[in-house]
C-alpha cells in the first residue's frame, strides 16, 4: 500500500475515532448523571410498572451501545497502533494483505474475508 492510501485510511480511521469517542462521552455522561433509582432500574412503588420497564429498558439500551462503542474504539486503536507499526492493511491470522475494498468498508478491518469467515464459523 503506498503512503498516500496509508495516509488517507488514518485519516478516516482518526475522524472515525473522534465520533466513537464523542458518542462514547455523550453516553458516560448521560448514565453519570442518572439517579441511582434510574441506574438500578428501581422506580418509587407508586410509579407505573410500564415506566419501570421503560427505565430499564433504555438503560439496558445504554449500556449495550457503551459496550459496542468501545469495542469498536478499541478496533480503530489497534488499527492506528498497525499503521505506526507497519502492518496495517496485512491480515493478522495469515498474513496476506488485506483488500483495500475491505479496509474502505472498515478501515479498521485486521482479517481478510476468508480469515474472518473462518474466525466466525468457529465461534459459532
Amino acid at each position: 500500500m503506498n503512503k498516500k492510501r496509508l495516509a488517507a485510511f488514518k485519516k478516516m480511521l482518526l475522524d472515525q475515532k473522534a465520533v466513537l469517542e464523542k458518542q462514547f462521552k455523550e453516553l458516560e455522561e448521560g448514565n453519570f448523571h442518572s439517579s441511582q433509582s434510574e441506574f438500578t432500574g428501581e422506580l418509587p412503588f407508586d410509579e407505573d410498572y410500564a415506566a419501570s420497564g421503560t427505565h430499564t429498558f433504555e438503560r439496558e439500551r445504554d449500556l449495550s451501545l457503551t459496550e459496542n462503542i468501545r469495542d469498536l474504539l478499541e478496533q480503530v486503536n489497534h488499527a492506528l497502533e498497525r499503521i505506526e507499526e507497519g502492518t496495517y492493511g496485512i491480515c493478522e491470522m495469515c498474513g496476506q494483505p488485506i483488500p483495500e475494498e475491505r479496509l474502505e468498508a472498515l478501515p479498521y478491518a485486521n482479517l481478510c474475508i476468508a480469515c474472518k469467515q473462518k474466525e466466525e464459523r468457529e465461534y459459532h
